[in-house]
């Protein structure tokens, strides 16, 4: 299933390079999630949904209570993976939360979070992707379900509301210090004792990684950062 969302099968060319007039599949890129497929499922590359396979499933054998979340989808192809793991393993039970605005990244609130005053993410049509099309990556794996939650909405508006007790995953990657301080003072505080805070962008975005790390200083939250792909990280909660 890593191959297919990944898209590592067919190779389709990055948006980057197809916008250069050169299209091209850089295998390497891929497999660390530093392109942005114009087919694929997911961007964040091979090695961070073989982490989260990992974590999905040892959240299952070792009895972590709680649901999945995501808070910033594109195509959606964590999510599916996550479902379908789920799935696998008999852990129907559990919800995944599928949650973005459906329409990109928010335009940076530089007086609110000055971190974020020179981000123009915003601005990038490939990162807009609407919630029929993330749907439809789910159903592509025969995985739209009832126990799929999307929520959607700006994060400010959406993520205190979400009704989950627990979480045993939570994958923050929302790319800016805004939405990344979002989703931690909203789903931090419900992540499980031996649960997964995964952050796709900590070794690649600074605004993302200040955030988790004022986070982290306030709460005094001291377990080890794990380097994933030098991308993506994660911890795991001890308490």
């Amino acid at each position: 299933m890593i191959r297919c969302i990944a898209n590592t099968i067919y190779k389709d060319p990055s948006w980057q390079s197809s916008q250069s007039g050169r299209p091209v599949h850089n295998e390497n890129e891929r497999l660390i999630g530093r392109d942005w497929p114009t087919v694929a499922h997911s961007m964040i590359g091979v090695k961070r949904l073989r982490s989260l396979a990992d974590q999905v499933i040892d959240v299952v054998e070792n009895d972590i209570p709680g649901d999945f979340i995501e808070t910033g989808v594109w195509r959606g192809g964590a999510s599916a993976l996550a479902r379908g793991i789920l799935n696998t393993m008999g852990a129907e039970d559990r919800k995944v939360y599928v949650a973005d605005s459906f329409e990109g990244l928010p335009p940076p609130d530089p007086e609110t979070y000055p971190k974020d005053r020179h981000m123009n993410l915003h601005t990038y049509e490939p990162l807009a992707i609407s919630i029929d099309e993330v749907k439809d990556t789910f159903r592509a794996y025969d995985l739209l379900a009832d126990n799929v939650v999307f929520v959607k909405g700006w994060f400010k508006d959406t993520l205190h509301l979400i009704e989950a007790e627990q979480f045993a995953i939570v994958r923050l990657d929302g790319d800016m210090y805004e939405s990344t301080i979002q989703g931690m003072d909203a789903l931090y505080p419900k992540l499980s004792v031996g649960g997964y805070l995964i952050v796709d962008d900590y070794g690649l975005i600074r605004a993302c990684r200040q955030a988790i790390n004022d986070y982290r200083e306030t709460h005094e939250i001291d377990e080890e950062i794990v380097d994933i792909d030098g991308t993506g990280a994660y911890w795991q909660r001890a308490g």
